[in-house]
């Protein structure tokens, strides 16, 4: 228990409003036994300790599976803060709804008390919290995904600040689920839910929608974005921040291998995050970044030894799965595209009986989740922990789109990358909606995670780069996602996207070439390096190439995105988009 007079009459109130039957504080020692107590009540499954050593299975209820974004709010006083983003209720009214459902919700239950810190510990860029919690499975991904120990506890007794997570299983009622934010009291309230992506508070709700609005109040950025070190042949290695929508490839680029050639060469790419970045101006007046988080938690499907075998060799040990098939014969698990060979004799993610060889229905979820120790990743970067965080020389913003954007290309200043990063998008696909090629518009990869007003967060980014002034990183932005006139991916992605990341990384040291378009700054063909990539020349072209008519359709699709933000869009950002109309028409 912490000596902090704050933190203890909050877990008091708390206590008195929810009346467990114990309270329990949790520093980070004595997990076994709470996990032989999940074993016993059935909410985690053991697996075979010899193949996977350290390794759970957790499945979540089959009415709560992902993140609950029409359940989740932002509690601000006026309605403006809060944007049309954002789904909106005052605290007052917020609380009203949430008190009676939180009232003796833990009777018969342990309440546990998780002081916890998102980045290192005693790094002058890192937060402490606590979550309050009836999970079991809470605890012990929260000691996963950060930083629990009694050293936090001691940082705690000495902390004027922490945010207050409140969560409570209840029923696991999906018509009574809330996900509530209160920036201006650094609060966070989450009832009926047991998914990690609602209730794990130190990650989205804590790291980024909290975050950000003190980012903003503070003068740094709270990103949703993966950090990786690029070392050269000399051993100098440059950092990286990149933000990317879901699927369009994040944790795959975090976890990167370069080709072999590359490799043979001496490059290395290092993973200092895959989700979250917290990023400062530094004392020599450049952005450095920390990842907030101590783990992974990532989706599961699809992961397998050629698309990321740096995952794969993480979840080995000490991860919990949550919503995966289980293979009865050997206590293992098992994902849609891990392999060929799916267990005959199984589980389901619904906990139902499953032949992976006959059944037609999946046997892990789609969201089905890993969470592991950022130690286990074989690219862990030696500077993960380091309280300073790294610099960065470039920021990357990409989403998925199939005919408009080339495959890279360069910003030609840091408001223009405002611009840039403002109006990123993707395409869905006909297993999303339906429909294929629908744009959404999600800026920075952040309109699902940005604390407050869209507009007010581009005006942030504004002042950053005034702030900088010369010391700005570079901004891009990529797409692995183009495609053919028979709709076929033309760039093989997943480790050959190392070819785009150097020629990235010499722009920023000034030794590559760029054509100015209308669009931004993009390279010849021959500047990207091609040796040992099976890929025909025009085939590069055709990633390089620009077509100006659907770009007037783009533009015209930015200035409806725009409207819909409201007025608070900064004016540079309407001069950027009548800038590039301008570009379009010209050289149409």
């Amino acid at each position: 228990m912490t000596t902090n007079e704050n933190a203890k009459e909050w877990v008091k109130w708390a206590t008195e409003l929810l009346r467990p039957d114990e309270v329990v504080w949790i520093d980070g020692t004595g997990l076994e036994k709470l996990r032989e107590e999940t074993l016993k009540s059935g909410e985690m499954i053991k697996l075979n300790q010899e193949l996977l050593p350290g390794c759970y299975l957790h499945r979540s209820a089959q009415n709560d599976v992902a993140r609950s974004e029409d359940k989740t709010f932002i509690c601000t006083t006026k309605k403006a803060d809060a944007g049309p983003n954002n789904n909106w209720k005052s605290p007052e009214d917020m609380k009203n709804i949430l008190l009676p459902l939180y009232d003796g919700c833990m009777q018969g239950r342990t309440m546990y008390v998780i002081p916890f810190c998102m980045g290192p510990v005693g790094s002058p860029f890192s937060k402490l919290g606590i979550e309050i919690t009836d999970s079991a499975y809470v605890v012990l991904s929260m000691c996963i995904m950060t930083r629990v120990s009694k050293e936090v506890i001691k940082r705690l007794d000495n902390s004027d600040e922490f945010v207050k997570g409140l969560h409570a299983k209840a029923e696991i009622d999906e018509n009574k689920r809330y996900i509530a934010h209160f920036p201006e009291e650094n609060a966070i309230w989450s009832i009926n839910s047991g998914y990690g992506g609602n209730v794990l508070l130190g990650k989205k709700c804590f790291a980024l929608r909290i975050a950000s609005y003190q980012a903003k109040n503070e003068g740094w950025l709270a990103e949703h974005m993966l950090i990786i070190g690029i070392e050269n042949p000399k051993g100098e290695v440059q950092y990286i921040c990149a933000a990317f929508p879901s699927a369009c490839g994040k944790t795959n680029l975090a976890m990167l291998i370069p080709p072999e050639g590359y490799e043979k060469k001496g490059y290395k790419v290092w993973c200092v995050g895959d989700d979250i970045a917290w990023i400062h101006i530094g004392p020599d007046g450049r952005l450095w970044a920390i990842n907030p988080e101590n783990g992974f938690f990532g989706v599961v499907p699809g992961t397998n030894k050629q698309s990321n075998p740096n995952a794969l060799a993480a979840i080995q040990k000490d991860t919990i799965f949550t919503n995966v098939a289980h293979d009865l014969d050997n206590n293992t698990v098992w994902w849609e595209k891990l392999d060929k060979n799916p267990p005959e004799n199984g589980i389901n993610w619904k906990g139902e009986p499953w032949n992976g060889k006959t059944s037609k229905e999946k046997g892990a979820h789609p969201n089905s989740r890993f969470t592991t120790p950022s130690i286990n990743c074989p690219n862990i970067s030696p500077e993960f922990g380091a309280g300073e965080g790294v610099p960065i020389s470039a920021i990357i913003f990409g989403g998925r789109r199939a005919r408009v954007e080339p495959l890279v290309y360069q910003a030609r200043d840091f408001q223009h990358g405002v611009f840039v990063a403002a109006t990123l998008a993707s395409e869905t696909t006909a297993a999303q909606t339906g429909e294929v090629g629908v744009v959404r518009y999600d800026s920075m990869a952040m309109k699902p995670f940005c604390g407050y007003d869209m507009g007010d967060y581009f005006a942030h980014w504004l002042e950053m780069g005034e702030k900088l002034g010369d010391k700005a990183p570079e901004i891009f932005n990529v797409n692995w996602f183009r495609t053919d006139e028979e709709g076929e991916f033309i760039w093989p992605g997943f480790g050959e996207n190392m070819r785009v990341l150097k020629w990235i990384l010499e722009r920023c040291n000034g030794e590559a070439s760029a054509e100015d378009t209308a669009i931004g700054y993009m390279p010849k063909p021959e500047d990207i390096f091609m040796e040992g990539l099976d890929l025909a020349p025009e085939k590069l072209v055709e990633l390089l190439s620009i077509d100006k008519e659907l770009w007037c359709e783009e533009a015209d699709g930015i200035r409806e995105y725009f409207n819909t933000l409201g007025d608070t869009v900064p004016q540079k950002l309407w001069e950027a988009l009548e800038e590039l109309e301008k570009r379009v028409e010209i050289e149409n």
